[in-house]
């Protein structure tokens, strides 16, 4: 039993670690990596959100966050702006949403072909077992 859970861990890091570079290597025409992509796709999905919120939704720690959130406001793709108290707030900027529409497209063609060997029924269920598995993490 432990090497048979040793083995589906190290496949869905196979997995996952597939879809990343295959992901950043594309996002990479759209001008973007993987990482700027999905903090914009995290700030599009919660406008005005903090540093801390976003850092949460994105795997990162705050600090990474805040530099990577520093990148993207030099690169004009997402503007910060003062919240309550030392909050700051993130939004997105007109080439931000272009730089966030393009990686969508991106990401739809690369995510069809990394899941295209499993049938519509098969991805839906493990859809489901990755967020039954999700969910038991967090209780």
């Amino acid at each position: 039993m432990p090497d048979e859970l040793q083995a589906l861990g190290r496949a869905v890091k196979q997995a996952q670690y597939k879809q990343h570079r295959a992901l950043d290597s594309r996002l990479a025409a759209a001008g973007t990596t993987l990482a700027q992509w999905d903090a914009l796709r995290a700030i599009s999905r919660a406008p005005g959100a903090s540093a801390r919120t976003l850092a949460a939704a994105t795997f990162q720690s705050e600090q990474a966050f805040g530099t990577l959130a520093g990148r993207l406001s030099a690169l004009g793709l997402i503007d910060r702006r003062p919240g309550i108290g030392r909050r700051i707030e993130h939004y997105l900027t007109p080439v931000g949403e272009e730089v966030l529409n393009a990686g969508h497209r991106i990401a739809d063609e690369v995510l069809a072909s990394c899941y295209s060997n499993l049938s519509p029924a098969d991805r839906t269920a493990l859809l489901a077992l990755l967020q039954r598995i999700d969910g038991a993490a967090g209780a």
